[in-house]
């Protein structure tokens, strides 16, 4: 059998638009295959949520948003049609409530109720709303965000004016030389460090030395017997004190010129005949000196 173009070309796009309904729904995050089962949830408001959305029990992806319809009855509630695995079991009371992550993405988590004896059949309805914790805490939030508000105004016009201040460039040109000098000063620690390294060992093998020479005096000195040095010190100040003594009393030559009165005046006397006969002699010296070739002259 034989296929012409035209066939050819159909069962092409059949084959196209199959594989491109099943992508779809691959990438919608929902079955390819029936192998789920269908719960509803009525929600009063169901802002954000779209078809494909994930839905978490206990923070485990269980399932996914199959698709949105409004409810035309008195109540208006929009129900959702979602997909949950076969083998997830939905207990009597169980509620549902729109979560959002930190990107603003919307998601479905199921409250299970703790009644392990009584399930749901499928394709029944569970109520749902919103994260009521996530909303409080909202709504507590905002009265303290709007008085923030003027002061983180104030803040950012200061702030402004700060950055706009000339002194500011100043300080950070001042703080840009700081940090070369700290650099240059780094350089010259470093420098200072490996010389001392260098130098080190030599002035240890010193101050060993001196060690040595200091330990060597202190021997010497633990040798001198420091008794025998202190009688004979005992002994030249017992001289010195008899010598004192004899220079204060009578006795002696040295005494009676210090305590004889009578032999001072005379020495003095003595001294100022010595000096009016050196006057006179040098005034009159043919007095006492003359020289005479024939003979002696009567004077």
């Amino acid at each position: 059998m034989k296929f012409t173009k035209e066939i050819k070309i159909a069962l092409v796009s059949i084959v196209g638009i199959v594989v491109l309904f099943f992508g779809l729904q691959f990438l919608k995050g929902l079955s390819v295959f029936a192998n789920d089962n269908s719960y509803f949830v009525a929600f009063s408001d169901a802002t954000g949520l779209s078809e494909s959305a994930p839905v978490y029990a206990n923070g485990y992806r269980v399932g996914v948003v199959k698709s949105l319809n409004y409810d035309y009855n008195p109540q208006g509630d929009i129900i959702a049609e979602v997909g949950l695995d076969k083998q997830m079991r939905i207990p009597r009371g169980s509620k549902a409530e729109l979560a959002s992550d930190l990107l603003g993405n919307i998601k479905i988590n199921l409250l299970l109720s703790d009644n392990p004896l009584d399930m749901l059949a499928v394709g029944d309805t569970l109520s749902g709303g919103a994260e009521m914790g996530l909303m409080k805490k909202v709504a507590t939030m905002v009265p303290a965000i709007e008085q923030m508000l003027p002061k983180l105004d104030s803040i950012m016009s200061s702030l402004n004016m700060l950055l706009a201040d000339p002194a500011l460039r100043n300080t950070l040109h001042n703080v840009e030389g700081m940090t070369a000098n700290l650099d240059a000063t780094s350089r010259d620690l470093r420098t200072l460090s490996a010389s001392l390294n260098q130098e080190v060992p030599g002035l240890m093998q010193k101050t060993n030395g001196v060690l040595d020479n200091t330990q060597k005096l202190t021997a010497n000195l633990s040798e001198v017997d420091v008794a025998e040095m202190m009688a004979k010190v005992d002994k030249t100040l017992q001289n010195v004190q008899e010598m004192t003594d004899k220079l204060n009393s009578n006795e002696g030559t040295l005494g009676l010129l210090m305590r004889d009165k009578r032999l001072y005046n005379n020495l003095s006397a003595t001294a100022a005949d010595a000096d009016s006969l050196l006057i006179d002699f040098k005034a009159h010296p043919k007095r006492y000196i003359h020289f005479s070739v024939f003979g002696k002259k009567d004077r």
